[in-house]
């Protein structure tokens, strides 16, 4: 809706009902705050009993007001809502924060009374944020009533949030760190607007100029596709969205009902959507300020795999190095001339390899001239420089600080401080932050947040599909299927996908391995047609020679539910499996790792959201543990990994085309080289 957001953050004029001369009820602390932090629009507060309130004129009812308000904010019992929100809807107001609560978090009464008002926004046009909500804060009002009211700037970072406890408690951190806001939302139970929605309204009035860092702390995802869509939307446009999603454990998803009435999904489809959607998962506040630490500082420079270390002591810059490697983050050797060059700089007994340690007597100037000479001398071997430095007491820190700043704000490398002694060094770091830059207080967080940030999922545009897959075909086949698809059709769907097979037949009496004989190479894989779980039935016999096939269909014959026998050409090779599975309001999850029987004892599986493209899916195959494995071991020969997510990817756009598909398995896909074939394949339909 055109406008909505800037009505949101920059609104002309601001209604309050409720308004209360008591600073403790929500409807008195929202008005202090607004006066409080010097908003200049057109003030309405909305008080049926006083003609003035905190030193305000009060109006006692909406049709008193003189003009409609661009925003307002609802501090009422909560069975007065519902009738308020009509009356405003009625006289074209189009956003309304609703700070009661008494709703959905408290029981089902509570829950319907949410449908009623999300029904009578949707009727005229309104978007509502809340019930049970904290509010909105921006640079023109503070319109939130609890908690910190930080300085807020245009070009900070946005956060929504589905709590506004962690709001408050996130901005006390990331203040403390020297980190800005340009916005809060916060959105409560979400009757209406939920986290996606808001970042739906961020992505649609989006311009140059609009912060490229945003976060979000959700108990519920309303929409899936709603934020998949306009995440890769916004990375698209140089925005970088950390965001944590609580709720996904049993306990958690009973806490979330209870604070909000979220419903809960499960962690594996939470990080495939991340992951497709190019969001950097946090687990904890600490660690999404920390994210947010390494977003403002990389001054828009996110991708870069080589780091430098500068420390004033071994130790720290031992561990940042640890950290950066485990990240994926390389630390490389210096070339000869500019160690010769930072020899010269800084006494005996430093370091000048990578990492460089400066050593406690380190100057302001030393620290200066040090960044200078990396950021010249190898900037083409580098994207980072990160440094740790502590207060060992000999002078004030304050010029250390200092020159820092100046490194930050003139090298072209994204410069990353880290600064360890807080007490010692409280009154320099209150310079350090007045100067509007912001810090880590731990070097080997900060490694890992430079990581996180640089190994942050990838968007993937959309590629047409495989040669030779047919989007019709495959439709066609499955039809009105139901259930088990029975082996006749499943194999017609995978020739129309192009996931290629072993030879096979089917058959039911003895007499018939005349027929497999010259069809099928020996030795054969035999296998029960009918039951599912044939392995636990006894109903799997490999490397079958023709003299035992007889007795073997015999066998396998008498097994309960029997319809049939497949005599299976057996394939050489490592073993993998791959499939889908739906999950509810998130469309199907493809999953891929080794198979056999070790797949379930390793868990060694990635996930991720269909439909794939391949380097997605060659993403998925590279991240698990037994990558060597697949690509060969103990001269065993491996897998051709393009021609893995090649297959892989043809599995994932089965869902896209054929959404009735519940679960699929291909367990194993079993092969060497190109040389791969769906042994066992089974799709269950609704």
């Amino acid at each position: 809706m055109q406008n909505i957001l800037k009505g949101f953050l920059e609104p002309a004029s601001i209604a309050v009902v409720g308004a209360s001369e008591n600073t403790m009820k929500p409807g008195g602390k929202i008005v202090e705050n607004l006066i409080s932090k010097g908003y200049e629009g057109a003030l309405f507060l909305l008080n049926p009993k006083a003609q003035t309130v905190q030193g305000k004129k009060a109006f006692a009812s909406l049709a008193e007001l003189p003009r409609t308000p661009d925003l307002v904010y609802i501090a009422i019992p909560a069975p007065l809502v519902g009738d308020t929100l009509a009356e405003l809807g009625s006289m074209g107001v189009k956003r309304v924060i609703i700070l009661s609560a008494g709703f959905g978090e408290i029981n089902e009464k509570g829950r319907q009374e949410e449908k009623r008002l999300a029904e009578i926004a949707d009727q005229y046009g309104m978007v509502i944020l809340g019930p049970n909500c904290l509010g909105v804060m921006s640079p023109v009002h503070a319109g939130k009533f609890a908690g910190l009211l930080p300085e807020m700037k245009p070009d900070g970072l946005d956060f929504i949030s589905g709590s506004g406890a962690t709001v408050d408690i996130l901005s006390e951190q990331a203040v403390s760190r020297g980190l800005f806001f340009n916005s809060f939302f916060t959105v409560g139970n979400s009757a209406q607007t939920g986290v996606d929605d808001v970042l739906a309204l961020l992505d649609q009035d989006h311009t140059p100029q609009s912060p490229k860092h945003i976060l979000l702390y959700m108990e519920k995802i309303s929409s899936a596709e709603k934020l998949l869509n306009h995440a890769r939307s916004l990375a698209q446009k140089g925005c970088v969205i950390a965001a944590i999603k609580s709720g996904v454990t049993e306990d958690g998803e009973r806490a979330a009902a209870s604070h909000t009435g979220a419903m809960a999904v499960t962690d594996t489809a939470v990080q495939a959507l991340f992951d497709k959607a190019g969001i950097i998962r946090a687990s904890s506040k600490l660690e999404m300020v920390d994210l947010a630490s390494a977003l403002v500082m990389a001054k828009g420079k996110f991708n870069g795999k080589r780091a430098c270390v500068v420390t004033d002591a071994g130790g720290p810059g031992v561990m940042t190095t640890d950290e950066l490697n485990r990240q994926g983050i390389k630390t490389p050797l210096f070339k000869p001339e500019t160690q010769a060059k930072l020899a010269e700089l800084l006494p005996p007994g430093a370091g000048v390899k990578n990492p460089v340690d400066l050593l406690p007597t380190r100057t302001p100037s030393q620290i200066a001239e040090t960044m200078k000479i990396i950021a010249e001398m190898e900037a083409g071997n580098l994207d980072y420089i990160l440094i740790q430095v502590g207060d060992p007491g000999f002078r004030d820190n304050w010029p250390v600080y200092e020159a820092i700043l100046k490194s930050m704000e003139t090298l072209d490398l994204p410069v990353f401080a880290s600064f360890s002694t807080s007490i010692s060094s409280g009154e320099a770091l209150k310079k350090y932050r007045a100067k509007g830059k912001c810090h880590f207080e731990d070097e080997v967080s900060m490694a890992r947040a430079v990581g996180r940030m640089a190994n942050r999922p990838k968007i993937h545009p959309p590629k047409p599909d495989p040669v030779d897959y047919d989007k019709a075909k495959v439709a066609q086949i499955l039809n009105g299927a139901t259930g088990v698809v029975s082996p006749d059709k499943l194999r017609q769907v995978l020739m129309a996908a192009g996931i290629p097979t072993p030879k096979e037949l089917i058959i039911t009496t003895e007499q018939e391995l005349k027929q497999a004989e010259s069809t099928v190479p020996l030795p054969w894989v035999m296998k029960v047609v009918g039951p599912l779980h044939k392995t636990d039935l006894g109903g799997v016999v490999t490397n079958v020679s023709r003299e035992a096939a007889g007795k073997t269909i015999e066998r396998l014959m008498k097994i309960e539910n029997a319809q049939g026998v497949m005599v299976q050409e057996q394939v050489q090779g490592i073993e993998v499996i791959m499939g889908l599975s739906r999950e509810s309001g998130f469309g199907h999850l493809v999953a891929f790792g080794l198979g056999g029987v070790l797949a379930e004892a390793l868990k060694d599986v990635r996930f991720g959201l269909s439909p794939l493209v391949p380097d997605e899916a060659l993403t998925m195959i590279n991240s698990i543990k037994a990558l060597p494995v697949l690509k060969g071991y103990r001269g065993q020969p491996g897998m051709d990994l393009n021609r893995l997510a090649d297959i892989l990817t043809r599995v994932s756009l089965l869902a896209r085309d054929v959404p009735q598909i519940k679960e699929m398995d291909i367990n194993p896909l079993k092969g060497q080289a190109e040389n791969l074939s769906a042994v066992d394949v089974r799709i269950i339909m609704d």
